[in-house]
C-alpha cells in the first residue's frame, strides 16, 4: 500500500481554520518539503524521529499522545524511503493554518459593495486611492485588515496616541475600508486610507473643543483628505446660518471643513427622537445617515434576528429620524474591525454612517473633482427604496438606502 498521502480532504463546514498545503510529496526531486509522519502501532516516535534524522530530515516536533509520529522537513526523496519503512503508517505533507476566510459583512453586502467597479471586492488586496479621516475614539494603528495612514494620525483626546483604546473608531474604519484580503472583514472602500483622528476618550465621549480639534486637523489637510466620518453627537439644532446666529462653534468648523472641500458623514443618532435636535446631524452641510436593521443582507425582510432584537429589513428601532436624514444604510449587527486586530458585531447609526463614508470615497476615488454637495446628491441619487417601509420610521418619509454598485 502506497503510504505516501496527498493533502488532506477537508469535508463539511469549516469555520475557523484552513488548510493551505505548502509541502508536498509533488516537489521537485530534491526539493524540500514539510511532512507528518505517522507511525506503526508500537512504534516509539523517538526512536523513528532518530532514524528520520538518518535520512537527513530535519524533526521539529515530535508526537507521543494524540498522534504517534512527528513532524519534518525533508527531501521528496527521504519521504518517499520513509514511507517504505515498515515503521511508517503513512507520510503526508505539512500545511499552514490561517483565520478563517474574509467575511462579506451584511452591510456591505446590502448596500452592493462587492459590485462596484472600484472596490473590486474579490479577495485581492487593490486598494482604493483615496484617504478618509475617521474622527473618533482612534484607530487600531497597526490593525492587521487596516491600512491605517500612521503618519497622518491626530490625538485631540486623552492618551499619548491616536491608538484606539474603546474600539469604536478602529470598527468605523473597518466598514469604510478594511482591505480585501482573503481574511477578516472587508469595507465598502477595501484599503482606503485612514487618518486616525481621536477626539473621543476611551470611555467614548469627549469636550466639544477637542471634536472641533480634529475637525480643524482634518480641514487643514483638506488637499489630502476627501472624506470624514463622524459617529458622535449631542445635543443642538441647526440655525440655518452655519452656527454664526447661535454662535455654534461645532457648526462652524464644520462649515469651513466643508467650504475646503471634505465631504462629511455623520450618524444620525440612537435616541429614536428627530435628528434635528442632535448635533452634527441637524446641520445641512453633512450627510446624516439613519439606520437600517438588516441581517441577511439582501432585502425581503424575513431574515431571523442575531446579534440583537429587531426586524429584518425595516428601520432600526433605535434610529434617529427627519428630515434632516439624507440617507439610510445598514447599522445592526455589523461585522468589522475591532481594537487588539480583532473584530466585533455592534450595532447604531455609528455603524451605518462609515457605509456611506466609505460610499463617498469610492465616488471621490473617481471623480476627485466633486465638491461634498455634488458628493451627496450623486449618492442620494444611486439610493434605492428597496427596503420595507413604513415600519419604525415615523417621519413620513422613506430615505434613499445607500447603494455603491454602480460607483
Amino acid at each position: 500500500m502506497n503510504k505516501l498521502l496527498a493533502a488532506p480532504l477537508l469535508a463539511g463546514a469549516v469555520t475557523a481554520l484552513a488548510l493551505v498545503p505548502t509541502g508536498s510529496a509533488g516537489a521537485a526531486p530534491g526539493a524540500t518539503g514539510r511532512y507528518i509522519v505517522v507511525l506503526a502501532d508500537g512504534v516509539a516516535p523517538e526512536a523513528a524521529a532518530t532514524q528520520a534524522r538518518g535520512l537527513g530530515a530535519a524533526v521539529t516536533h515530535v508526537y507521543g499522545h494524540a498522534l504517534k509520529g512527528y513532524s519534518a522537513t525533508m527531501t521528496e526523496a527521504a519521504a518517499k524511503r520513509l514511507a517504505a519503512d515498515p515503521r511508517v503508517a503513512s507520510v503526508g505533507p505539512d500545511g499552514t493554518a490561517s483565520i478563517s476566510a474574509q467575511a462579506l459583512p451584511t452591510g456591505i453586502d446590502r448596500v452592493d459593495a462587492e459590485l462596484s467597479p472600484t472596490a473590486r471586492i474579490n479577495g485581492v488586496d487593490e486598494r482604493v486611492n483615496v484617504d478618509v479621516a475617521v474622527i473618533d475614539t482612534g484607530v487600531d494603528l497597526d490593525h492587521p485588515d487596516l491600512n491605517v495612514y500612521t503618519a497622518g494620525a491626530k490625538n485631540c483626546s486623552t492618551g499619548r496616541s491616536a491608538d484606539d483604546g474603546n474600539g469604536h473608531g478602529t470598527h468605523v474604519a473597518g466598514t469604510v475600508g478594511a482591505l480585501d484580503n482573503a481574511v477578516g472583514a472587508v469595507g465598502v472602500a477595501p484599503g482606503a486610507r485612514i487618518w486616525p483622528v481621536r477626539v473621543l476618550n476611551n470611555q467614548g465621549s469627549g469636550a466639544w473643543s477637542d471634536i472641533i480639534c480634529g475637525i480643524d486637523y482634518v480641514t487643514a489637510h483638506a488637499a489630502e483628505i476627501e472624506v470624514a466620518n463622524m459617529s458622535l453627537g449631542g445635543t443642538g439644532t441647526d440655525d440655518g446660518n452655519c452656527g454664526r446666529t447661535n454662535n455654534d462653534t461645532l457648526h462652524q468648523a464644520i462649515c469651513r471643513s466643508v467650504a475646503a472641500g471634505v465631504t462629511y458623514a455623520v450618524a444620525a443618532g440612537n435616541e429614536t427622537d428627530n435628528a434635528a435636535a442632535h448635533v452634527p446631524a441637524a446641520y445641512d452641510e453633512v450627510i446624516t445617515v439613519s439606520a437600517l436593521a438588516d441581517f441577511n443582507g439582501q432585502p425581503g425582510g424575513g431574515a431571523a434576528a442575531t446579534c440583537r432584537a429587531d426586524v429584518d429589513d425595516t428601520f432600526a428601532d433605535f434610529s434617529n429620524y427627519g428630515a434632516d436624514v439624507d440617507l439610510i444604510a445598514p447599522g445592526v449587527c455589523i461585522y468589522s474591525t475591532w481594537k487588539g486586530a480583532g473584530y466585533n458585531s455592534i450595532s447604531g447609526t455609528s455603524m451605518a454612517s462609515p457605509h456611506v463614508a466609505g460610499g463617498a470615497a469610492l465616488y471621490k476615488a473617481t471623480h476627485p473633482t466633486a465638491g461634498p454637495a455634488a458628493v451627496k446628491s450623486a449618492l442620494q441619487a444611486a439610493g434605492t427604496t428597496n427596503w420595507t417601509w413604513p415600519s419604525e420610521d415615523p417621519d413620513g418619509i422613506q430615505e434613499k438606502l445607500l447603494n455603491v454598485a454602480a460607483f
